[in-house]
């Protein structure tokens, strides 16, 4: 997972803590989910990991055309990108529904997409959408087990047959995120991956059964992304994978994808022997752990973590300790939310600096 050099030329010049992603190896991750899936036709990638333009603009050259969403500000993102399908998978309420039906007047070439599990709030949509004579396009939100969001399968029907009555919207299918599917063991995590699949087409079987059009079925996530490839009958949701993490590489190796971004950190202290400090607090990092790691020093994988703070990172280490000023990289448990703590990302290509690129979508707002 970590046989690869982070160093680039030019790195003594870039100030850290830095978030530096690495283009040629998130080429060969997109190459590889576009070979998976069947085609980019397929995919439906969630953009919450990167929230940047360029990376929009990256996926599109490989031929995929939706991306999913959970914030407002990334679906303008991905509109100003020109994406023809932008879904936006989290509950729209409150100032978020005046919101989205801006992004759908402002930015008419292309078509957004809503969740939804609560009727009452899906009306306000639909009148929201009526007085604006627009109809959106909605995927019934499902809980499949994770219990986060989401209508549970017994209720799916019925819910979905009074959508139906709502003005403004057009029932066009189901959305199911699988996250509570954290099996390590990749045998186990696909039998239950499938089953829930079964279900989900199941549901949809018996709608259709009876008149209702369900022609779209969004489902899964990074770790379920490999098993659900094989239902041809559904859009494919992946979305750390382009990137990859510590986490993801770690706990599920059968899906063997490359960390392709790193936060480039010094050593700014050697208090001790065997302790060095990296510039890296918890301001830099996403809290996120696995086995109680917030990242692993690619440079230095047997270094343990001591104690973290908000701008001091303590390792200990069991041979000689990096000198005070060495430059190391971190590839991060959870790269979604460390990303969102750096106003930009430095890239690299091949070992060189190619580009700079601002992470707008990090806010909340970007012009809606």
């Amino acid at each position: 997972m970590l046989n690869r050099n982070y160093h680039f030329a030019g790195e003594n010049e870039i100030e850290s803590p830095a978030l530096v992603f690495y283009e040629d190896i998130i080429e060969e991750n997109i190459k590889k989910t576009v070979a998976m899936a069947g085609g980019a036709e397929r995919l439906w990638p969630h953009v919450k990991t990167y929230k940047t333009a360029p990376m929009i603009r990256l996926l599109m050259s490989y031929g995929i055309r939706r991306f999913k969403c959970a914030t407002i500000a990334e679906a303008e993102m991905c509109a100003q990108c020109s994406a023809p399908h932008i879904l936006v998978s989290y509950p729209l309420v409150g100032p978020a529904i005046g919101r989205f039906i801006m992004l759908q007047r402002r930015y008419t070439g292309s078509t957004f997409w809503a969740i939804g599990d609560d009727l009452d709030q899906l009306s306000l949509l639909g009148q929201a959408a009526s007085a604006a004579k627009l109809s959106v396009p909605l995927l019934a939100d499902v809980n499949a087990g994770m219990n986060r969001t989401g209508v549970p399968f017994e209720h799916i029907k019925n819910f979905c047959l009074r959508l139906t009555k709502i003005p403004g919207l057009s029932l066009m299918g189901l959305h199911c995120y699988d996250g509570h599917l954290g099996l390590k063991d990749a045998v186990e995590r696909g039998r239950a991956a499938v089953e829930e699949a079964d279900k989900l087409m199941a549901v949809r079987a018996e709608l259709e059964s009876i008149g209702q059009k369900m022609p779209v079925v969004v489902l899964g996530g990074t770790p379920t992304f490999p098993f659900h490839a094989a239902n041809t009958a559904a859009f494919l949701s992946p979305g750390t994978l382009f990137i990859q993490d510590y986490g993801y590489a770690s706990k599920y190796q059968d899906l063997d994808f490359v960390p392709g971004a790193a936060v480039l950190t010094r050593v700014v202290s050697r208090a001790h022997d065997d302790l060095f400090t990296l510039d890296t607090g918890y301001k830099a990092i996403a809290s996120d752990s696995v086995a109680g790691e917030r990242g692993i020093i690619a440079d230095l994988p047997e270094a343990c973590p001591e104690a973290h703070s908000e701008e001091h990172w303590v390792f200990r280490t069991v041979g000689a300790c990096p000198s005070v000023g060495t430059v190391l990289y971190i590839i991060p448990a959870h790269i979604c939310p460390t990303t969102a703590l750096y106003p930009g990302v430095y890239t690299v290509r091949n070992g060189v600096l190619t580009n700079y690129w601002e992470i707008i979508a990090r806010n909340r707002k970007i012009s809606i």
